[in-house]
């Protein structure tokens, strides 16, 4: 993509434990593009957060390690970049709100000095400058009564409102990538509605790029241009979200949306994925979906399949199957 901010080309990213090598991230690619959002979906495990993490480089070694691939960011290499080039990246040019705000915020700084800090380092505010924009985007993230709370301590915020404050953190020095991961999770809907909407007006003001990691589908649906499905560590299937919704291409898509609760005629019915996620230090050479797959063929035991174009019409809609026509009609 001749627009694409970001460019992710054939990561691996392994963890080395005592029952063998995970490879956690195996051979993703995507881009991308400014003022774009690309939501990212699967289970827990698939590798969503160790993607995203690994573009911050921000993977502990040991006893995980980033083994090859390609991120370029605004034309720069990311893994060739000194950690000092990287710490000038981070949190000012890509953002990332984190999934859990316990473990991402200092429980023993007031929320206001880690705010602050934020302008300090990047864009070397007055510590006055700072707190004046830190009460701003407080409250433009829905923090009640800002000037009061900012001397507050993390456990003085209910679970919702620290979420917001690592939002408003992840925001404050108008980033060019924004990285959401699982960015409402502790927030009720209304406060959910009102957090996609400020992500997707920044983006919109700022041309700001989104990836937006999460298990919601209808968050998915109604904030992404595109979508990449993970599974086992790597992409298997990716492509607009309107085409990829209407008409999945993977047995596993299929299974995701069959899965979300709907209503038919006066009964709800959930329809889950049989069985359970392939322990990645034991993949086989056949499609890891394999057992739980209700479409196998001979050649999906024998060889693991690559993406590849499935619709000519809608372009970019690839998918990593061997089944024709790759599963049916979404529901």
């Amino acid at each position: 993509m001749s627009d694409a901010i970001l460019q992710v080309r054939d990561l691996r990213t392994e963890f080395r434990t005592e029952g063998g090598v995970v490879r956690a991230v195996d051979g993703v690619s995507f881009d991308v593009e400014r003022g774009q959002t690309l939501g990212i979906v699967g289970e827990s495990g698939s590798g969503k957060s160790v993607t995203n993490l690994s573009i911050l480089r921000l993977i502990a070694d040991p006893p995980g390690r980033i083994t090859g691939g390609a991120i370029r960011f605004a034309g720069q290499d990311l893994l060739s970049l000194p950690e000092a080039g990287m710490r000038r990246i981070r949190g000012k040019r890509i953002s990332m709100i984190f999934q859990d705000p316990m473990t991402s915020l200092n429980p023993y700084l007031r929320v206001g000095t880690q705010l602050g800090e934020v302008l300090e380092l990047h864009e070397h505010s007055t510590r006055a400058e700072a707190r004046r924009r830190s009460i701003e985007m407080l409250e433009r993230v829905g923090i009640p009564d800002a000037p009061g709370r900012i001397d507050r301590y993390p456990h003085e915020f209910s679970g919702g409102m620290r979420q917001r404050v690592m939002i408003a953190m992840a925001l404050l020095c108008k980033p060019e990538v924004l990285i959401a991961d699982e960015p409402t999770t502790a927030l009720d809907v209304t406060i959910q509605a009102q957090i996609l909407e400020l992500i997707r007006e920044m983006r919109d003001d700022l041309g700001m790029a989104v990836i937006l990691i999460t298990h919601d589908l209808g968050v998915v649906a109604g904030m992404a241009d595109d979508v990449a499905v993970m599974y086992a560590g790597r992409v298997v299937e990716a492509g607009r979200t309107v085409e990829l919704f209407g008409n999945p291409r993977h047995p596993y898509t299929l299974g995701l949306l069959r899965s979300i609760p709907r209503l038919e005629g006066e009964v709800g019915r959930l329809v889950p994925i049989p069985g359970r996620p392939p322990d990645l230090t034991r993949l086989g050479a056949g499609c890891p979906f394999v057992p739980r797959c209700e479409f196998v063929m001979a050649q999906c035991r024998a060889d693991r399949p690559q993406l590849r174009l499935v619709d000519e019409v809608a372009g970019e809609h690839s998918a990593a199957c061997w089944y024709e026509p790759a599963a049916a009609t979404a529901p």
